[in-house]
């Protein structure tokens, strides 16, 4: 490792790296726990945990639960290296409060959904038999016009929606529509949505960071990455920064729109966690002809339904659509026309309405329990960003927060490869649980960050 400068967990992961090309350790052979090797080598747990994680995102390393680490087959990949999502396991056998992912409440979706389904059973007919297709999407793509009526989005009609199996799908639609040649690159903010990587690297393209601040992409960063790379999308979110919860102001947008023009930038905006009723221009009406708007109803109705779409920039919408017909065709029946009820029936606008309402109460609970640390929240945003006290190291916190029954994440995960990550965790709402059982969790979290490792009896 000392041939290698740097941090250690990046003399470690290229270490490995070397080792494992060069053939002294062969495929499929299992390497140390993450505690032993940390043991043999001096350091510590969380360093080799996360050089470990590098290059299981590389694909040299393959993860199982329950087995090890072991060398990945070096042949090359054909698909993901590293789970995008990973299964909720809150309460059961294991006594765990997942606070990684956030969760929908239930404020009478099950109702709905019934009272939708019912309606649907009495209309299936040979409509049901064939396969779905763009042009029978025009009345719930106007729905969407509607439901996205309390954002300044500039002129929209339905012919610019096109409609996806969720925010992910969403992105990768994007991608296939705006990337070209044989490694493109992607820009996204240096902490950023794990998907945004993960699509990147299924569309076979390089992912740049790009320096943020607390208003979000660094214009002058983002400028000296344009000139340097010749990239062609750059993803962020402008509303509800995931994971720092940051809001973009308006001088920063249209700074960003300015050098999108300048060099020809598709701007892919997510908008997954906004929050409704937004007063300041969004990306897509600031720079329309380049503008890419994602967004889903999974924070705000439910993350089941796999519903979203993309507001394309203007004159593009047939494009979205077509790409979208050649990946799936159109959305499945039986989620298109539950979508289309709920929003005919004004359902949907109810049920988000009471969803925005208890993440509201729920997050008076966390800033009560926690604002005295250093905490980033916006209203309406279903986690909060904290930058841990002086004594804590994030890998630290986190198994010990995990020895106590409380999953948090990383700020690692949010980082590229090779990418620096702020000593910080992002907390969600689990509005899946009772009141009193998330504030017990948030609880606990408070007094660990109020006793770092010193205070801590060994």
């Amino acid at each position: 490792m000392s041939q290698f400068p740097g941090p250690k967990y990046l003399a470690l992961s290229r270490a490995l790296r070397d080792a494992i090309r060069s053939g002294e350790l062969p495929e499929n052979s299992q390497l140390p726990t993450v505690r032993d090797l940390a043991w043999r080598l001096h350091l510590t747990p969380g360093t080799v945990a996360r050089a470990y994680q590098l290059a299981t995102q590389e694909g040299l390393l393959a993860a199982t639960v329950g087995r090890g680490t072991f060398v990945a087959a070096q042949s090359p990949r054909l698909g993901p290296t590293q789970a995008l999502y990973t299964e909720r396991i809150t309460g059961g056998t294991t006594g765990l409060v997942d606070l990684r992912p956030p969760q929908v409440p239930e404020v009478g979706q099950a109702e709905a959904f019934r009272a939708a389904l019912l309606e649907m059973a009495g209309t299936t007919g040979q409509g049901w038999l064939d396969y779905t297709s763009q042009m029978g999407e025009a009345a719930l793509r106007a729905e969407i016009v509607g439901w996205m009526g309390d954002r300044i989005l500039g002129p929209i009609a339905p012919e610019d929606v096109t409609l996806t199996h969720g925010g992910q799908n969403a992105i990768h639609l994007i991608f296939d529509c705006c990337l070209r040649g044989e490694r493109p690159v992607v820009l996204i903010e240096e902490l950023a949505y794990p998907g945004f990587r993960y699509a990147a690297r299924a569309a076979r393209a390089e992912v740049v960071p790009v320096e943020i601040d607390e208003h979000g992409i660094v214009p002058e960063a983002l400028e000296a990455a344009c000139r340097r790379h010749g990239a062609q999308v750059l993803c962020l979110t402008t509303e509800a920064q995931n994971p720092s919860t940051g809001r973009m102001p308006v001088k920063r947008r249209q700074a960003i729109a300015e050098i999108a023009r300048a060099y020809d930038l598709q701007i892919l905006e997510d908008d997954c966690y906004s929050v409704a009723e937004s007063t300041i221009p969004s990306l897509r009406a600031l720079a329309p002809e380049r503008v890419w708007l994602v967004g889903s109803v999974s924070k705000t109705i439910s993350a089941a339904l796999r519903f979203g779409y993309v507001i394309c920039p203007a004159g593009m919408g047939e494009a979205g659509r077509l790409t979208a017909q050649h990946g799936f065709f159109a959305l499945s029946r039986p989620v298109a026309d539950l979508m289309l009820h709920l929003f005919r029936s004004g359902a949907a606008r109810d049920i988000r309405a009471r969803v925005q309402a208890e993440f509201a109460e729920r997050q008076k609970i966390l800033v009560n329990h926690l604002g005295a640390f250093d905490l980033g929240w916006q209203p309406g945003v279903p986690f909060v960003w904290l930058r841990l006290p002086l004594g804590w190291r994030a890998s630290t916190f986190l198994r010990t927060a995990e020895a106590k029954g409380v999953l948090v994440r990383s700020a690692d995960e949010y980082a590229v490869v090779h990418g620096r990550a702020p000593n910080a965790i992002r907390i969600a709402i689990a509005a899946n649980l009772s009141r009193p059982a998330f504030e017990t969790a948030i609880r606990t979290l408070a007094e660990l960050l109020a006793k770092p490792p010193s205070d801590l009896l060994v």
